[in-house]
């Protein structure tokens, strides 16, 4: 019998208290990233910093291509929460779904195969270490939140961006933001920050992390960084749900 990851009981404490520990020490660590970014450590960061960015938004008619096929079947697309536990307080229901290319720096392959122009693209960007779809349902709000390092900063592709997109929108500390389609928004997420989709319909975008450019100490704090969390139970619980997920959903490649 399937167990289905909706029914997936609760960690036990122990990984709980791991979990929140570590996002502790990652947050205390920002001060130090912030003093060797060689970009700007502002809420908001200005795409001028990344040259690949025009890239990426020059692909953005293909990836958009590659969603649509994927919501045709909107049922096989998990909640977030149904892949990263950790984000059961954000994320209810089935309002917020996400479809995952890379886990912090992992390479999902079976989704990528999924979403192959998608995929080839963010192969090219340097530093990837986080990237998926992010999928908004009409009338769903995000409560707020930061995430746990500076390490990284956080792009949004748009792609699918409701008429009314006045009313739907990021709060990143003070800084409200609006997404259009086929332009990317970088912001630092360890500010607080909240989305709002108070539209009746669906919010699209290609999310991504992607590393903080530093200077040379700071590249080695962030790379050990890194290692640590990718031997974390914040990140290998995603990576065994986001597999189990699959091998019980199979899909088929856009054509």
């Amino acid at each position: 019998m399937n167990t289905t990851l909706s029914n997936v009981p609760q960690a036990p404490l122990w990984r709980r208290l791991l979990i929140r520990g570590g996002k502790h020490v990652l947050r205390w660590s920002g001060r130090f990233q912030a003093r060797h970014s060689l970009v700007p450590s502002t809420p908001v960061i200005d795409n001028r910093e990344f040259d690949w960015i025009p890239r990426l938004e020059g692909a953005w008619p293909e990836i958009r291509a590659e969603l649509d096929h994927l919501l045709e079947h909107p049922e096989d697309i998990p909640a977030f929460h149904q892949i990263s536990p950790d984000q059961k307080r954000i994320s209810k229901g089935d309002n917020w779904k996400t479809f995952g290319f890379y886990v912090y720096g992992k390479r999902v392959d079976d989704n990528c195969a999924v979403c192959p122009r998608t995929a080839a693209v963010l192969d090219t960007l340097p530093g990837i270490r986080s990237a998926m779809f992010s999928i908004l349902k009409p009338q769903y709000r995000i409560a707020a939140h930061k995430g746990p390092t500076r390490a990284v900063i956080r792009a949004h592709l748009g792609l699918k961006v409701p008429a009314d997109w006045r009313n739907v929108w990021i709060r990143v500390d003070d800084q409200i933001l609006h997404w259009q389609e086929g332009k990317v928004v970088l912001f630092d997420d360890t500010y607080e920050h909240e989305v709002h989709n108070d539209t009746d319909e669906l919010r699209a975008v290609l999310f991504i992390d992607i590393d903080r450019p530093m200077d040379r100490l700071g590249t080695l704090f962030n790379g050990l960084l890194f290692r640590l969390m990718q031997a974390s139970p914040y990140v290998k619980q995603p990576l065994r749900n986001l597999a189990q997920w699959n091998r019980e959903h199979a899909r088929r490649p856009a054509e």
